[in-house]
């Protein structure tokens, strides 16, 4: 993923919907090609935060868990090209 913009987000203490909407917005404005690794303790954040990329058009990387812990890399995709 070299070229990319990497950026971290650390959501930890805040629950559902929040890190879902905080992550798409930083998506939304950030540049494409954009990777945000959003971090959270939210048990439900696993699970909200991919549906949240399936309906924006945002990619989900990876999913890491360390005990409570969730690492979710997210990358806002460049336009498609003709």
């Amino acid at each position: 993923m070299s070229g990319e913009t990497h950026e971290s987000v650390d959501l930890r203490g805040l629950k559902c919907p929040l890190p879902a909407l905080i992550s798409r917005r930083r998506l939304s404005r950030s540049d494409p090609g954009t990777v945000i690794v959003v971090v959270t303790d939210d048990p439900m954040a696993p699970i909200d935060v991919p549906h949240m990329c399936a309906d924006a058009g945002f990619e989900v990387v990876a999913i890491a868990r360390e005990g409570d812990v969730a690492r979710m890399t997210l990358r806002k995709p460049p336009p498609l090209r003709d």
